[in-house]
């Protein structure tokens, strides 16, 4: 993908970019699909081309990517504040999960990178890439 076109897609609203062969990222993503009633974000997963050009532009490796990143116009969030953004931005009763932002982000990311590090150990690894049900597919870039 081009710049332009990474800027272009950015520009539509927050973008949830997730490991769609993690199991747990997987089940993240259609808890949001399910939660946004608003339709307020969209998924792109590390495996495709847009999501993979937003990780590079973020300073991470698509192919070993460190976080999860929520990226809003322009600005990207990763580690626990990514997690509590996105909660935040699914209203209530989620959003007072954001509560959390009490405990300092020096204590919240170590237990967060923990997770992400281990992940398919914790929770499993797909053979392919989880994609929505097609209610929800234009909402997969």
């Amino acid at each position: 993908m081009t710049p332009r076109e990474v800027d272009e897609l950015s520009a539509g609203g927050p973008i949830i970019l997730f490991d769609a062969e993690c199991v747990l990222c997987s089940a993240n993503a259609r808890f949001v699909l399910r939660h946004d009633r608003a339709g307020r974000f969209r998924l792109a997963s590390m495996q495709g081309a847009l999501g993979a050009a937003l990780y590079r532009r973020h300073g991470m490796d698509p192919a070993d990517p460190s976080s999860m990143i929520v990226v809003d116009r322009g600005t990207a969030r990763q580690d626990s504040d990514a997690v509590l953004s996105i909660y935040e931005g699914l209203g209530l009763p989620w959003r007072l999960l954001g509560a959390l932002r009490i405990v300092p982000a020096a204590v919240r990311d170590p237990v967060y990178r923990f997770v992400a590090r281990h992940r398919y150990r914790l929770f499993g690894k797909r053979d392919t890439c989880w994609l929505p049900a097609p209610e929800y597919r234009h909402r997969l870039l």
